[in-house]
């Protein structure tokens, strides 16, 4: 394998590095790297990979760029409101580096194609934001025998870890079962510092890159935390748990399976649970309590004037300040914490606990368009 001109001139100061040099830059240009979500992670780690040269970049993403998002996620800008974030991203990297080949998969990722679309590379960095993904992508990486670069971040903080390699450990070994519903938050429910993400995705390409060019230690067996208050860092020993479902001595899970369902955290069937209109609530709102199960910051954003706050992770411990005799309607920003908690109160005794449909934010479109989104 050689190099153009303009790729000795592009990659220079890594063909000089040693250790490094046109041996690691042709590892590079050879491999294929799949980064799983094109937010506030994916950002800086796609940006990266590109700008080293790694041969053929995969971007998973299904989402729009949306105001929010620009906060911490600088593959998009301003301009970009409402494309789809793969074009975005696309654009960025192309302008970065046309030498690296794009291969965008606009989808939403799930035991039906997470193994074919795997095979197509060399290792996967998982950026995403839900447990659910992260123990799909855990799974479907140790069951294709692909790396996986796992990192994740919570308002000030942030974590890193290689799994799935041949003797190391996986996600399950650290983690063997999911939080219950509710007890952590994602980025969009509590909130992250938008360098966070970029310092913690800056340092997950690097593990990426150390993998690929066969260069240095990869965090192989150790997990990295990040304290963005402190400004300190922290390692952990992770061993492989010979006990372990997926990677284990002898695996039970020889297959992906429902990680929603796994997690908990599969949304209520439509007509699972009884909802309201946000007209009903105004109609209706002398005769009936009203619960707000969104975290402390969402609610100092906007807010339901007279609404009682429990946020959903503290519902279990919280439910009884609920009057169980009054009619009872939730909501959260878009309607889906609200109807798991629906389905909890019913199972606690509440008999008419209604969901707001649509939550807050049709709230706003409909009756109180004043109130600022999120």
């Amino acid at each position: 394998m050689t190099f153009s001109t303009e790729e000795i001139r592009r990659y220079s100061r890594h063909l000089i590095l040693p250790d490094f040099g046109a041996r690691g830059q042709k590892a590079l240009k050879a491999s294929r790297a799949l980064v799983v979500g094109a937010g506030g992670l994916g950002s800086p780690a796609a940006m990266y990979l590109a700008a080293a040269g790694v041969g053929t970049l995969g971007l998973v993403d299904f989402d729009v760029v949306d105001l929010s998002n620009l906060q911490r996620q600088l593959l998009h800008g301003t301009p970009d409101v409402g494309r789809p974030k793969l074009e975005s991203a696309a654009d960025r990297l192309r302008a970065l580096n046309p030498e690296v080949t794009l291969r965008l998969h606009p989808l939403r990722l799930s035991s039906e194609n997470a193994l074919s679309l795997f095979a197509q590379y060399d290792l996967v960095l998982d950026g995403t934001d839900t447990f659910a993904t992260r123990y799909l992508i855990n799974d479907a990486c140790v069951l294709s025998g692909k790396p996986n670069v796992s990192a994740s971040v919570f308002r000030f903080e942030g974590q890193l870890s290689v799994f799935c390699t041949r003797d190391g450990p996986c996600y399950r070994c650290l983690y063997p079962e999911p939080p219950p519903p509710g007890l952590s938050p994602s980025c969009g429910e509590g909130g992250v510092l938008g360098v966070v993400p970029g310092v913690v995705g800056t340092l997950q390409a690097t593990e990426a890159l150390k993998v690929l060019a066969g260069i240095g230690e990869p965090l192989i067996g150790r997990l990295l935390t990040f304290d963005a208050l402190a400004m300190s860092f922290r390692q952990f020993k992770v061993k492989k748990d010979p006990g372990c479902p997926v990677c284990g001595t002898a695996p039970s899970l020889t297959a992906l399976v429902d990680y929603e369902q796994f997690c908990g955290t599969r949304a209520p069937v439509k007509g699972s649970v009884r909802e309201v209109t946000p007209r009903w609530l105004v109609d209706n709102r002398g005769s009936v309590q009203v619960l707000d199960v969104r975290e402390a910051g969402e609610r100092e954003i906007n807010d339901i004037s007279g609404s009682t706050s429990i946020p959903f992770g503290e519902l279990a411990a919280r439910w009884n300040e609920l009057d169980t005799s009054k009619d009872l309607v939730v909501f959260c920003k878009v309607g889906e914490r609200s109807a798991r908690a629906v389905e909890y109160l019913l199972g606690v005794g509440f008999t008419r606990v209604f969901n707001l449909e649509g939550g807050i934010e049709r709230w706003a479109d409909e009756i109180d368009e004043a109130l600022p989104g999120y």
